[in-house]
């Protein structure tokens, strides 16, 4: 399971994580299957303060530490 659906388990299912971030359940699909899990960097924070997911755990190339990107 990548971090996407990690995060998607954690809303409840896709179109639970679009509601979440005032987007579109297509939109989400298109994150899952044409850009292999991965999320727009603009993305990210607003997934983990929805779901936990952490930023390390969804765009490790942007947020190499675990830490990076939570709060103090």
């Amino acid at each position: 399971m990548n971090a996407l659906d990690k995060a998607i388990a954690a809303a409840g299912s896709a179109t639970k994580l679009a509601e979440l971030l005032s987007t579109s359940a297509m939109n989400v699909s298109h994150w899952r299957n044409r850009n292999g899990g991965q999320v727009p960097q603009a993305r990210v924070l607003p997934i983990f303060h929805a779901t936990g997911v952490t930023p390390h755990e969804l765009r490790p190339d942007l947020y190499p530490n675990p830490t990076d990107g939570l709060p103090k």
